[in-house]
Parts: structure tokens; C-alpha cells; sequence
């Protein structure tokens, strides 16, 4: 007798698991969960993500340039992120 509810209990969830399985990948649950997702073209750039994009723009303020050398400024000069004081 324990056996056999043993065994029916096995089954009934069993069946109830697949019955969940099934319904949670349904076609219509994965259009659901497509329709709520966003767009790439609706999401934000990182935060940590410059405004310029990345590029490399020199500080042209005659103060700012008074204090570089003649290396940083070549680099600056050429586009480059400067590596030198």
C-alpha cells in the first residue's frame, strides 16, 4: 500500500512538472517574454561610456598647454592619448 502512493505521488509530479515545463515554454509564453524584452535600439550606452565616443580630445586651453611637454603635445598633435607627462 505505502508502495503504490509512493508511486502515484512520483507520477503525479511527474506529470505536474511537465504540465509547468511545457506551459512556461509555450510559444506563447516566449512571445510574451519577446514583447517585454527591450530593443537594442531602446537601450542606453554604459554608463562608464564616453560622451565623445572614446575619441581622444586634446585640451587646447593655453593654461592647460603652458604646462605640457613638447612630447605630450606631438602625441596630442598625432591623436593620440598621450603616454607622457
Amino acid at each position: 500500500m505505502v508502495g503504490a502512493l509512493f508511486a502515484a505521488s512520483m507520477f503525479g509530479s511527474g506529470v505536474a512538472g511537465a504540465a509547468i515545463a511545457t506551459a512556461l515554454n509555450s510559444p506563447a509564453s516566449i512571445a510574451l517574454a519577446a514583447s517585454n524584452s527591450p530593443s537594442p535600439a531602446a537601450t542606453t550606452a554604459p554608463s562608464g561610456t564616453p560622451p565623445n565616443g572614446g575619441k581622444f580630445v586634446p585640451n587646447e586651453d593655453p593654461t592647460h598647454e603652458a604646462g605640457e611637454s613638447a612630447a605630450r603635445e606631438a602625441q596630442e598633435n598625432a591623436g593620440q592619448r598621450p603616454t607622457v607627462p
